[in-house]
């Protein structure tokens, strides 16, 4: 048809389709777009089977995932602003953001799922000579698609070239307050400083954090990667000797007291518990005792960790190839709900490990989050500014174990001798 225009105007006596052509025109350029999106391998994943509670995760979590999973409900039935997941690698980002894509079209409305890397070769690919869609209308389909779902924005590899079209394509639908959907799981500070400022404005995008660990590893709460408490699984108190035979009335008492001590503070940790003896005798046993109980009790995490590992670990984090930077990996330790710091004084006391401790250390005091800490060294041979906060009667309860170490002494021998023998 053509339109009525005066003469001079641009389109005078040019044919432009119908609405009822338009939309089919749309219509197609949405389904040749969804063609390379990946919504169609994803079609499973729905809210009807969203595990929004799982029974392994503690209660604050279950809570955060039931409301992260209400949320985005809300926005599939209305899709208004920007909405931004994030949260660690298989915390379940990519299940809400493919649910509300399938929850749109399942209402007869266009969606647009697309993986960031997957977004940026299709574009790449535009250039070439057998490409059938050209780069303009590839980007502007984009630009404009009434609901833009981008999954793993930061998976991709941070050239300019790409910096450049995410920002392009990002800055039009943020003027445009065009509906849109982005996980993540990097930091907004280690995004693009001009995406970082758009997904800030608390005016057009929800943010919400998951905090649910990865589903796909499949551990329960307090088994973090660095946590080596399940080598300490049958560490308890019930399995713990406090009337050894070989001990003094003075060391048996001593013992059973530290004992009673350390289950109050299973019951309701808060601040620190700091237990010294020598190698042996029992140190190891009673704050994994602590910890199992505490996982039992809360289903809370807790992260159990010699510290000659820990520091390990945060060498290792400085690796390009490494999964999870320094400073991921070194908040994840600072502000875990309960940290077991085993073996203190056995590490290399070298200016870096002491400025990393301290910093860590200095943290969780300040914070008055629950830590406890073996150590088989004199006070006297403690870093002072860690002494201080060790002796400090407010926030600290410093427990002296006078028994002797208990690996390889006759008890045990005789214990071992007394045990049937396996059929």
């Amino acid at each position: 048809m053509v339109a009525e225009r005066p003469i001079g105007h641009p389109e005078y006596g040019r044919a432009v389709p119908c609405n009822c052509r338009a939309q089919e025109l749309q219509a197609r350029r949405l389904r040749s777009l969804q063609s390379i999106g990946t919504l169609e391998t994803l079609h499973r994943l729905t809210f009807e089977n969203f595990h929004a509670e799982p029974s392994h995760l503690p209660p604050d979590k279950q809570t955060n995932l039931r409301r992260a999973c209400e949320t985005c409900s809300n926005f599939a039935a209305q899709p208004e602003g920007w909405l931004l997941l994030s949260g660690s690698y298989g915390c379940g980002k990519t299940h809400l953001a493919a649910a509300i894509a399938n929850r749109r079209v399942a209402l007869g409305a266009p969606a647009l799922f697309m993986i960031v890397p997957d977004l940026l070769d299709h574009l790449r690919s535009t250039f070439g000579p057998q490409s059938e869609l050209p780069y303009d209308e590839l980007f502007e389909q984009l630009r404009s698609a009434p609901l833009l779902i981008l999954d793993d924005l930061g998976a991709h590899a941070s050239t300019p070239w790409a910096q450049e079209k995410l920002f392009q394509l990002l800055n039009h639908r943020y003027n445009a307050q065009l509906p849109t959907v982005i996980t993540t799981n990097q930091r907004l500070e280690e995004l693009d400083p001009r995406l970082r400022s758009r997904l800030q404005d608390v005016g057009l995008v929800n943010h919400v954090l998951i905090l649910a660990p990865d589903y796909r590893v499949g551990k329960a709460s307090g088994q973090s990667d660095l946590s080596c408490l399940y080598l300490h699984r049958d560490y308890t108190f019930a399995t713990f000797d406090a009337q050894r035979g070989d001990l003094t009335p003075e060391q048996r008492a001593n013992l059973r007291e530290t004992v009673v001590r350390c289950r109050e503070y299973a019951e309701d940790p808060h601040g620190w518990l700091v237990l010294m003896g020598t190698h042996g005798c029992g140190k190891t046993h009673l704050a994994a005792a602590i910890a199992n109980r505490f996982v039992e009790r809360t289903r809370t995490d807790v992260m159990f960790v010699v510290v000659p590992d820990l520091l390990d670990h945060l060498r290792a984090a400085f690796n390009p190839q490494s999964s999870t930077p320094l400073d991921r990996r070194f908040d994840e330790i600072k502000r875990t709900p309960l940290l077991v710091l085993d073996d203190l004084g056995t590490e290399s006391a070298t200016p870096w490990a002491r400025e990393k401790l301290f910093q860590l250390l200095n943290f969780r005091y300040t914070a008055l989050l629950p830590t406890m800490i073996t150590t088989s060294s004199d006070p006297k041979q403690i870093e002072p500014w860690l002494r201080t906060r060790m002796m400090d009667i407010n926030r600290c309860l410093y427990l002296a174990i006078v028994a002797p170490g208990y690996r390889g002494s006759q008890v045990q021998q005789e214990k071992r001798i007394r045990r049937p023998a396996r059929p």
